[in-house]
């Protein structure tokens, strides 16, 4: 098993959003099963950052506060950490050039028909660039992308969606990975 998370699976781990349970879940098993660990590459740095503080903004513009500067801030300093100690994330190249031929192909051979999104075949591409076979998200048009490609997604059947669909702040996170029985060098704090 070698997958490949999305930014929005690891919104969830660090924020508690709609589908963080499953996400939590998920964690747990590989880490128990002792899996590599996962990749996270500049994108997933970039879109991270920009994630955190989108749910700033949605709280913001919806009137009530869903996730604080402070909360967003604290799961970002939160993320970096974990991917900086490389216990279960682990920073890895990700070359534009590859990046770029690999997108180009995928969106000749599906956007027309399926209308997917940069983000979608940016992920997508990545994952196969690194030669995974499981595709972790909770966007229903990304995963749906990774399955045309071979890609196994393990959250079938959760709904879920944009970040933007989901950005709810559901109250303070148990701490990933306190809530789900597992210890990694970095304890969350993030979600509390």
């Amino acid at each position: 098993m070698k997958p490949y998370p999305d930014t929005n699976f690891f919104t969830r781990v660090y924020l508690e959003l709609p589908e963080s349970a499953a996400a939590d879940l998920l964690m747990a098993e590989a880490w128990e099963s002792r899996i590599s660990p996962l990749p996270v590459t500049w994108l997933h740095r970039l879109e991270t950052l920009n994630a955190m503080q989108l749910c700033v903004f949605m709280g913001r513009s919806a009137g009530q506060t869903r996730v604080t500067p402070e909360q967003a801030a604290a799961a970002l300093a939160e993320f970096r950490a974990d991917v900086e100690t490389g216990a279960f994330f682990h920073a890895v190249p990700l070359p534009l050039e590859r990046l770029e031929f690999q997108f180009e192909e995928l969106a000749l051979r599906h956007t027309a028909k399926h209308g997917f999104r940069s983000y979608d075949i940016l992920h997508v591409a990545s994952a196969l660039i690194l030669e995974c076979d499981q595709f972790w998200s909770f966007d229903t048009k990304a995963a749906k992308l990774a399955s045309l490609e071979g890609l196994e997604n393990r959250f079938k059947g959760v709904s879920g969606g944009s970040l933007t669909d989901n950005c709810n702040w559901m109250g303070p996170r148990q701490g990933y990975p306190k809530n789900v029985g597992i210890t990694l060098p970095c304890a969350s704090s993030s979600r509390q």
